[in-house]
């Protein structure tokens, strides 16, 4: 490749209607996608036509048929694997020198010292070029010889810092150039080719491109040289400024390196370029990763060292797109959020009111429905209203007294804790460990505490349920009634619906406050809802009606 070919172009794309009709990007870059997409078929479709040269190789007995064999696999390898090229380039030499065949011997080495400055190797290319002898080659070495050299010197001129060196390696490439065109036919592919690149390099734009149109005319759409050749077309149109033209033979020189499974990619990086330029960040990013990709099979640190630079700003440019793109979706997220909960606030607003203005016209319709009956009714809510507040004034004293009893009743027992600390301590000081260990050995102190609690709890329930009882046993068929051992006491089953009384029904809680077991309290309950005189099921429910306060 021509040093033109590694220029870097950050260039805006204008957008012109009259050459998008004949010339579709669109429909360019789709195609673009495609190959990329296939692009794995396209190697194995590669690897298969090496394969069958290999094998030929094997078999292949006449030294003509090997070195002929060798040199299909270099041009197979040349911009698809650079050792294996090297390999098959340097089997090639050696056949020729095998057949005493100094001229073959000589153009095999220009072959090679191409590649190697193709691929950076400048010292190797022109160690090799050196020891080529000149006089010794037919026509097509010598312009393999001189097109070896001029690269050599072009790409060397291309890449040296120093002024000097430069127009040096300068002349020598134009030394070389003219030699090349003295030994090779005008209308030849190299021909055209160099003098194609005098003419742009001498601003001679529409020259440069007459021959570019010869050229386009000896290669075959889709190929390798096809490949080259739109991307010198490409070169032209964008020294004419012509945006549309310029991308539409940017993108063919892509596809058609895809399709041939090219992974020495010129094409697609350089596309990859203007389109960051472009703000086409991901498609930029994901062919400058493909072309990545490809330099990486090809294996030389040229083309990596060309390509990080471009493929470190290209992602840096794609992390700044997607973190400006997250913002904005952050952003029109967040406003969007916003603006639905105000939509729904509205609604809900909306329908609150429509849902009260509904309600205020049944109640004004049940209001005048029922007018009359409220009037009649009054007096005797009134009286009711009187014989409630009496009964509330009682409830309101027995629960005074509830409250107050369970204060003493926690007084009392802060005040036995007290003491039984002091006694504890005591005995501990007077070190009578046997008589303590004794003590807090003994149940007996528990279960006394125990059955004045029961006991408490007895007398102030009876208190506020004086017919508990008596209505508990109503609710039970004859045979499962319940009677007491004492008067003012109860058993563990009336104890039991005592608390489901008071709105305590977890089993778990019922066997802690009663010192009984889960499964006992379970028991005591369904063996009392089998004995219902009416639905079990019912039977808590009717528990919890017994009673108001104050009978």
């Amino acid at each position: 490749m021509e040093r033109t070919f590694y220029v870097l172009i950050i260039l805006m794309l204008s957008v012109c209607r009259t050459h998008a009709k004949a010339y579709d990007l669109d429909s360019a870059i789709a195609e673009l996608d495609r190959a990329i997409k296939k692009s794995p078929e396209y190697v194995r479709q590669k690897q298969e036509t090496i394969d069958r040269l290999t094998t030929k190789l094997t078999t292949a007995t006449d030294s003509r048929a090997r070195f002929r064999m060798c040199h299909e696999l270099f041009e197979e390898y040349l911009a698809f694997s650079n050792d294996s090229a090297l390999h098959y380039i340097s089997q090639c030499i050696n056949l020729a020198r095998q057949a005493g065949s100094t001229p073959l011997v000589g153009e095999c080495q220009a072959e090679m010292a191409f590649q190697y400055s193709n691929t950076g190797m400048y010292d190797e290319s022109l160690y090799l070029l050196r020891q080529i002898d000149a006089s010794a080659l037919d026509r097509t070495g010598l312009a393999a010889y001189y097109h070896a050299y001029n690269h050599l010197y072009s790409e060397m001129a291309f890449y040296t810092h120093e002024d000097t060196l430069r127009q040096q390696y300068r002349q020598m490439a134009q030394q070389y150039e003219r030699q090349l065109l003295a030994n090779v036919d005008s209308t030849s592919l190299w021909a055209l080719q160099r003098r194609e690149m005098t003419f742009m390099d001498q601003g001679l734009i529409d020259k440069s491109l007459d021959v570019n149109n010869q050229w386009m005319q000896q290669v075959k759409r889709g190929t390798h040289p096809y490949a080259l050749t739109t991307f010198y077309r490409y070169l032209e149109f964008r020294n004419h400024n012509d945006s549309i033209q310029m991308m539409y033979w940017l993108i063919e020189s892509a596809v058609s390196d895809v399709r041939n499974a090219i992974m020495d990619q010129g094409s697609m990086w350089e596309l990859a370029n203007l389109l960051m330029a472009q703000g086409d960040i991901d498609r930029a990013y994901r062919y400058i990763s493909f072309a990545a990709n490809c330099a990486t099979r090809f294996g030389t640190r040229l083309r990596s060292w060309q390509l990080s630079p471009i493929l470190t700003a290209i992602d840096s440019k794609y992390q700044q797109y997607h973190e400006r793109d997250k913002l904005r979706t952050r952003i029109f997220l967040a406003i969007l959020g916003l603006l639905t909960l105000f939509l729904a606030f509205t609604l809900y607003r909306i329908w609150l009111q429509h849902q009260k203005l509904r309600q205020v016209h049944e109640r004004v319709h049940e209001q005048n429905v029922e007018l009359s009956t409220v009037n009649a009714q009054l007096s005797t809510l009134n009286a009711q209203l009187s014989n409630f507040n009496a009964q509330l004034s009682t409830a309101n004293t027995v629960k005074e007294e509830y409250v107050a009893h369970f204060m003493r009743l926690c007084s009392m027992y802060i005040d036995k804790m007290d003491a039984f600390r002091k006694r504890v301590n005591k005995m501990v000081k007077n070190h009578e460990y046997e008589d303590l260990y004794q003590l807090t050995r003994s149940q007996e102190f528990r279960d006394k505490e125990l059955e004045d609690l029961y006991v408490s709890f007895d007398s102030a329930f009876l208190h506020l349920f004086p017919n508990f009882v008596n209505d508990f046993n109503a609710l039970l068929r004859p045979e499962y009634r319940i009677a007491t051992d004492e008067k003012g006491r109860l058993n563990t089953s009336l104890r039991i619906f005592a608390l489901i009384r008071l709105g305590i029904d977890d089993s778990s809680k019922i066997a802690e406050f009663l010192n009984y077991s889960v499964n006992t309290i379970y028991n005591y309950r369904a063996r009392i809802k089998n004995g219902a005189l009416n639905n079990r099921d019912d039977f808590e429910q009717n528990v919890l009606a017994i009673g108001t306060f104050g009978e």
